[in-house]
């Protein structure tokens, strides 16, 4: 499996915008069934992606609020608040998001909530000498009486894409968040990656642009006549909580999210620069300082615990979005 490999399309998915193991009591769910029907699945897919083009159009968090959950939800609807100001007669260059040649890798599992992932092919990379990529979308429903919303999105070429765990009827095998086999437990790698980021440690991380290369940059911490500080947080609860799916070599695709801040601090007589994106999401007045916090979401793949050659996890795919700025 290949380390990161961060696409150009990630500036495109920034405007589309629960743990896999639980098991409830509710109407005493508690027997292992597929979380969907392939057929609920595609009505799902059909719904968010009708969704997000309405609310792309026309620049309205509104129209596609009720389908977008977690990091996903948290980058799309900032995205779109932020575009309506700046835009508000719309998206003059809305060029409609189909998503087709779907499968649907759909886990058997007890109880809420319940997750599948929709592997499609998008009209985003066709032609002009753009490689070919697969866009992974993740539906989580959080009840009997919810919808099934869209939490992670995440942009891979074919290759990256492991070869799933599935039974004899084609249903994939979730992984539990404190499952000891792998090399980290899919409920450690949010506080991992962001200890990681502020320290170096634990060095569990293969290297690539979204984890030594990243650290690099933020080493320069004085930039002509700006300082800058850097804070991570760990975001792994409720809609944020990591999904994992089981690949068929013992190790997991695994969906996470977290938090990243960065504030810019200005020398005497000068001030942060303030973009129509974050000047639309801003908070506060801008002085001295500008504070960003953007939503963030990792698809790695997580070898055994064990695995030859000390492999460590490898970060496949960050998607990440301004979601509040805040000026001082």
């Amino acid at each position: 499996m290949r380390p990161v490999r961060r696409t150009a399309l990630l500036a495109a998915a920034t405007v589309l915008g629960v743990t896999a193991s639980g098991c409830a009591t509710i109407h005493g769910e508690r027997a292992v069934v597929p979380a969907a029907t392939r057929a609920e699945a595609a009505r799902a897919l059909e719904t968010f992606t009708s969704a997000y083009n309405k609310a792309d159009r026309a620049y309205d968090p509104a129209l596609d609020a009720g389908v977008v959950t977690g990091p996903l939800g948290a980058i799309n609807q900032a995205g779109l608040r932020s575009r309506q100001k700046s835009s508000p007669g719309g998206n003059k260059n809305h060029r409609p998001l189909e998503l087709t040649d779907a499968t649907y890798i759909i886990p058997k599992k007890a109880g809420w909530p319940r997750w599948f992932v929709a592997n499609t092919d998008a009209n985003r990379d066709q032609g002009d000498g753009k490689p070919a990529t697969r866009w992974l979308v993740t539906f989580v429903r959080s009840g009997p009486d919810a919808v099934w919303r869209a939490a992670y999105l995440t942009v891979l070429p074919p290759s990256d894409i492991p070869e799933f765990d599935l039974d004899d009827d084609g249903w994939a095998k979730p992984v539990a968040v404190d499952d000891t086999e792998l090399a980290v437990a899919p409920g450690d790698l949010s506080k991992q990656y962001t200890r990681y980021l502020q320290t170096g440690a634990p060095d569990v991380f293969a290297p690539g642009p979204s984890t030594s290369q990243w650290r690099d940059v933020r080493r320069d911490t004085r930039r002509a006549g700006f300082s800058y500080q850097y804070l991570d947080q760990a975001l792994d609860t409720g809609a944020f909580a990591p999904l994992g799916l089981a690949a068929k070599d013992g190790g997991a695709l695994v969906f996470f999210s977290s938090k990243h801040f960065e504030r810019q601090t200005a020398a005497k007589g000068l001030r942060p620069p303030v973009n129509d994106d974050v000047a639309a999401l801003l908070t506060g007045e801008v002085g001295s300082s500008l504070t960003k916090e953007r939503i963030s979401s990792q698809t790695v793949y997580v070898p055994v615990r064990g695995a030859a050659g000390g492999a460590k996890v490898g970060v496949l795919n960050r998607l990440s979005g301004l979601t509040a700025a805040k000026g001082s």
